[in-house]
């Protein structure tokens, strides 16, 4: 229990046990006298924090929500339910949303603005911002118990620990923007990398389908060129010529009709001849 929780405590068991009465507030809003508390309510405070100090504390809620039954207004019995439903959930607020810990929050909130509970009631809200890690908001709550009361001891050790907190906290959201950036300029890096990747392949599909073009056509030449010289070789073979041989063999075909002729003509010079050589012989 922290130590302005016990002299609150200690102070409101003392006032119920010895009967004084208890002004909850210096006067009423219509200006009447302020409100005096029951015996009812002194011994429901009282019974509260018996319960409180055995660590019963869902009990000694009960018993401070029957003070509060007799007077709505008692500053002590709303303080010490606030402390009640804190100690409820723990030292360790894992929850961060707990609807009890923000009940007894805006509870501490409200009892901040009496004087005479403003330290209890910021140094109390500092430990419910330091367990849910809001360390801003401990250092500042801290910072408002010191003002009231330089002397608290718990709440400048506490100040201390949240300020440390609070720079292992901004160190780690550094470190985790670092992270968060180096990843995403890795994510760039390989995203270019990616990209250069696919032009390179692009630009190496393109060239492989050029060479493969340039193949094809080469062998569509080499088989249109082998296609020519069968054919040229088939017509060859059934019987065609090509202009030498034909001229060749039209000046054979000439030479032997030439060697025709000149026989046929010296033929008929002979006969001639011959015949020129029987009529001019004398007759018998």
């Amino acid at each position: 229990m922290n130590k302005s929780i016990c002299i609150l405590l200690n102070v409101a068991l003392a006032l119920a046990s010895s009967g004084v009465v208890c002004a909850c507030s210096d006067a009423s809003e219509d200006g009447s006298a302020p409100a005096v508390s029951t015996k009812r309510e002194r011994n429901s405070i009282k019974d509260g924090n018996e319960l409180y100090e055995q660590k019963r504390y869902a009990e000694a809620e009960v018993a401070y929500k029957k003070a509060l039954e007799e007077n709505p207004d008692n500053a002590v019995a709303q303080f010490n339910l606030a402390s009640s439903y804190l100690k409820q959930r723990g030292e360790d607020l894992a929850n961060k949303g707990d609807s009890l810990v923000r009940t007894a929050d805006g509870m501490l909130a409200r009892l901040a603005e009496a004087p005479e509970l403003a330290e209890p009631s910021f140094y109390d809200r500092g430990n419910v911002a330091y367990k849910g890690e809001d360390y801003a908001s401990a250092i500042e709550m801290y910072k408002n118990a010191l003002r009231r009361n330089p002397e608290n001891n718990q709440a400048r050790e506490n100040l201390r620990l949240a300020q440390l907190k609070k720079q292992e906290q901004d160190q780690q959201n550094q470190d985790q923007d670092k992270d968060e950036n180096k990843d995403q300029d890795q994510d760039k890096d390989q995203n270019q990398d990616k990209n250069q990747n696919q032009d390179q392949n692009q630009d190496q599909d393109q060239n492989q389908d050029q060479d493969q073009n340039k193949d094809e056509q080469e062998n569509q030449q080499d088989k249109q060129d082998k296609q020519d010289q069968k054919e040229k070789e088939q017509k060859q073979q059934q019987g065609g010529l090509s202009d030498a041989s034909a001229q060749q063999i039209l000046k054979a075909m000439e030479d032997k009709e030439n060697g025709t002729r000149q026989k046929v003509e010296l033929m008929k010079q002979n006969e001639e001849k011959r015949a020129n050589r029987r009529t001019t012989a004398k007759p018998w």
